[in-house]
């Protein structure tokens, strides 16, 4: 099956053969410390062999769950925030229908999904149970504690919502708790209420769980195929493994290639792409490499873009600002859907040059001379291509992702599997808000306010 390419070409312009083979000791060392879990964060490296540890019994369970779900809601609420949402975000946006929410239930024949507990903010909350008002629907809550403020308060409200409209009996059927196997706030409420749950591997963090049932779950509620996902991302581990040589792995390439330019003083990495289709794995992205690398002062600071969009906000400054950025390119062969330009009798807008020529080919010649132009603007650029958009390349592109993410992160020097910083806002939050436990330091902060 067609596979993930990776191509540096653009970047070999900005450095030497040698500024990238220079890692290949350093970066078997680290596929090694992978393997045996001998590195930093070794606790949490459950995801490595993740995906050739899930069994068909595994995948059985939650295809009959989702099933479930599918039979009982119209629309499917998860619940989460971080790494608890964005990789099944990703998929499900990736692969429905761009206007989906406007399709009648029985044009999606799947749920119609959508998020909550991602925010804190009340317009959006309140938004969401007008459009749940006269819908049946259900939810997945997804927490490994179930304490983190955001996704804790949305479940709060709907599980009162479903309990006043269909009774606890109603609604413990139309709720399933993703979380922790063994203890935490969820797992208890999750079996004194009787709802079905499904477990987090302790060894894996959120920012890697997409190949858990944190992703999987609703990945199958909305109608997509969770064995090719899995698949996909089997064969990248695969393929990871056989070598660490920079030149027949991708993931090695990866993470020299971007290390080689932030010590070049490249500290600012661009994900770019050209479909719209893709914007939530960007956004995946960008929480996995933030908060992998965002420490000990150190740091490769992910942005992502959509092009062409973009082009007409951000282009100026890609092309002719501050030289400390390096560019990744996700391209994809060939859409999902075709639709060539007709021929206008009069020509005003001067586009009959294009007329009989698929949008496809146009949005690729986009991204081909955007290239060109930025890698001349002194941008080096990094080209991720999969042949096409499906569940079995976005379970390559997860895989390829986290473990080049892990290799990228070692190289650094920093631990790619905690997130310490995170932690200083919410106890700061705690306190404005009068939890108990925070008297004094409420007073300081507000004090500073």
């Amino acid at each position: 099956m067609d596979t993930l390419n990776i191509d540096i070409s653009k970047v070999l312009e900005f450095l030497l053969v040698k500024d990238i083979a220079k890692y290949q000791e350093e970066i078997d060392e680290h596929h090694e410390a992978l393997m045996k879990k001998t590195g930093k964060g070794s606790d949490f490296l459950g995801w490595v062999n993740l995906p050739s540890s899930i069994t068909d019994e595994q995948l059985t369970e939650l295809e009959t769950a989702a099933a479930r779900m599918r039979q009982l809601a119209e629309v499917f609420v998860v619940i989460g925030i971080g790494g608890s949402y964005l990789g099944a975000k990703a998929v499900i946006d990736g692969l429905s229908h761009h206007f989906t929410d406007l399709l009648s239930k029985e044009q999606r024949q799947a749920p119609l999904v959508v998020f909550a507990g991602q925010n804190l903010c009340s317009d959006y909350h309140a938004d969401l149970f007008d459009i749940l008002k006269d819908r049946d629907y259900a939810v997945a809550v997804i927490s490994k504690s179930g304490t983190t403020t955001e996704p804790a308060v949305a479940f709060r409200l709907l599980r009162e919502d479903l309990e006043k409209r269909y009774g606890k009996a109603g609604a413990k059927e139309r709720i399933i708790a993703v979380t922790d196997p063994s203890s935490g706030a969820l797992r208890q409420m999750a079996q004194q209420e009787g709802y079905q749950n499904f477990g987090i591997p302790p060894d894996v963090g959120g920012r890697f769980s997409v190949l858990t049932p944190v992703g999987l779950l609703p990945i199958a509620v909305a109608g997509f195929n969770i064995r090719k996902l899995v698949e996909g991302a089997r064969a990248m581990e695969k393929r990871s493994q056989l070598t660490s040589n920079l030149y027949d792995n991708p993931v090695s390439m990866y993470a020299a290639v971007r290390n080689a330019l932030y010590k070049r003083g490249k500290n600012i990495e661009v994900l770019a792409s050209y479909h719209p289709r893709l914007h939530y794995l960007v956004e995946w992205w960008k929480q996995l490499y933030g908060e992998s690398e965002g420490k000990d002062g150190k740091a490769i600071f992910p942005v992502g873009v959509g092009f062409t969009s973009d082009l007409h906000s951000l282009g100026q400054l890609i092309q002719d600002g501050e030289r400390n950025l390096f560019e990744t390119v996700l391209a994809v062969g060939k859409p999902r859907r075709h639709l060539a330009i007709p021929t206008d009798g009069q020509d005003l807008d001067k586009l009959n040059y294009l007329a009989g020529r698929q949008m496809h080919e146009v949005n690729r010649m986009a991204e081909k001379g955007t290239l060109l132009a930025h890698v001349e603007g002194n941008v080096p650029n990094i080209l991720i291509e999969v042949p096409e958009l499906n569940e079995y390349t976005f379970g390559q592109l997860f895989y390829f992702f986290e473990k080049a993410c892990a290799i990228s992160g070692y190289i650094l020097g920093i631990n790619p599997f905690d997130q310490p910083g995170v932690e200083a806002y919410k106890v700061n939050m705690f306190a404005l808000l009068g939890k108990a436990g925070y008297e004094k330091l409420a007073a300081d902060l507000r004090a500073k306010l």
